[in-house]
């Protein structure tokens, strides 16, 4: 017997539903020690689904071993979240499996519950990996690009059945909504992380923004509850983001991954100025999108960072509509995601101040886009 052991699981899903597997590994919580691993194929399953089967597979082997206290560490904030009691379990294929962990959970004398970085869980995902490697006869990643669960709430009437796109189940829909003016804006800096708050006509804009949201159908799902709003942390999207939290009777929250790129040393300079000050670089920075500005950031790490934001937001809201206040890369990056499409899309498309776009990610791993740069709201 042990008295403190940690829990580390992960699942996957290939496909989203698709060919699935766990992994979960026990620690000796002193030493490190490794005293039980664990992996199964599940069949064809989801994510969210996957990801409760390993946390599930951690709490009996712990309870075998006779540990007293289990602190669970999981890269899946979903699960992580829900089990702490912060969020709702809505999704009738996690209730049940949500309540055999809480069954489980309360044979110990205390569990906690950690989110960590997925690469600090890689034992358990290179174990969910082998177990969709034996059932698939494949080799990949646990973690797919942004996709959805296999199960949705509300807005039925946006449950696509196979068609020319192909797409089945319910999306996660997406309004993609940029902040309003701001003094950098006028004068067409670059702004990035510099936290600049909206002019009044950028707060006019947020207004009329809000006023065209909460006008239009189903965003508010069949529980009664409001849409989400998530918004990137700094002041000019937040106030956007309160004029249509005000509009639809709720609140927003912050999310780090859908903040604006950082542009280093070129934050507050013109296009001209930024070109004359870093020709070469400047050059590559338009051209290639692993370059990046003196002590900045590249277009792919925005990439990276926006696309584990959606993912996150996709886990929390599979099958809602969510309002995503952000800046013009973020919201450019996820149009590419939508479409598939290569980085040059970020250099030709433009997207005006209060612009709102519409995207959706299916369950199966379709996409679809809806609506790009729409300001007829502030005509």
């Amino acid at each position: 017997m042990i008295d403190r052991v940690v829990v580390e699981a992960d699942g996957g899903s290939r496909g989203n539903p698709g060919p699935a597997g766990y992994g979960a590994v026990v620690k000796d919580a002193g030493t490190g020690e490794v005293l039980a691993e664990h992996h199964e194929y599940l069949g064809v399953v989801t994510n969210n689904v996957a990801e409760y089967n390993g946390l599930i597979a951690g709490l009996t082997a712990a309870a075998e071993l006779g540990a007293s206290t289990v602190d669970v560490r999981m890269d899946s904030k979903l699960v992580v979240e829900q089990m702490s009691g912060r969020w709702k379990i809505k999704h009738a294929a996690l209730q049940p499996l949500a309540q055999r962990a809480r069954e489980l959970a309360d044979r110990f004398d205390r569990v906690t519950y950690m989110w960590i970085p997925r690469a600090e869980n890689s034992h358990a995902d290179r174990l969910a990996n082998v177990a969709m490697d034996g059932g698939t006869g494949k080799t990949g990643s646990a973690r797919p690009e942004p996709q959805v669960g296999a199960t949705g709430t509300g807005e039925a009437d946006r449950v696509a059945k196979a068609g020319w796109t192909g797409a089945r189940g319910t999306p996660t829909r997406v309004l993609l909504l940029r902040h309003g003016q701001t003094e950098m804006s006028i004068d067409r800096r670059y702004s990035g992380r510099g936290d600049v708050p909206l002019t009044e006509r950028g707060q006019s804009q947020a207004a009329a923004a809000a006023k065209r949201l909460a006008a239009m159908p189903g965003l508010v799902g069949d529980d009664g509850e409001a849409t989400p709003i998530v918004a990137s942390p700094l002041t000019r999207t937040k106030q956007t983001a309160q004029a249509v939290a005000d509009a639809l009777g709720t609140r927003f929250v912050t999310h780090p991954g859908f903040v604006e790129t950082d542009f280093g040393a070129w934050e507050g300079l013109t296009f001209t100025e930024a070109a004359q000050r870093d020709p070469e670089l400047h050059r590559c920075w338009l051209r290639d999108s692993s370059c990046a500005p003196p002590g900045g950031e590249s277009f792919e790490a925005v990439h990276e960072r926006v696309g584990q934001a959606l993912r996150d937001l996709i886990d929390q809201y599979t099958g809602r509509t969510v309002v995503v206040v952000s800046h013009v890369t973020p919201i450019k990056t996820v149009l590419r995601m939508g479409l598939d499409a290569g980085p040059s899309l970020l250099f030709r498309l433009h997207l005006d101040l209060a612009s709102l776009s519409v995207v959706e990610f299916y369950p199966d791993g379709n996409s679809s886009v809806h609506l790009v740069n729409d300001i007829c709201h502030l005509s």
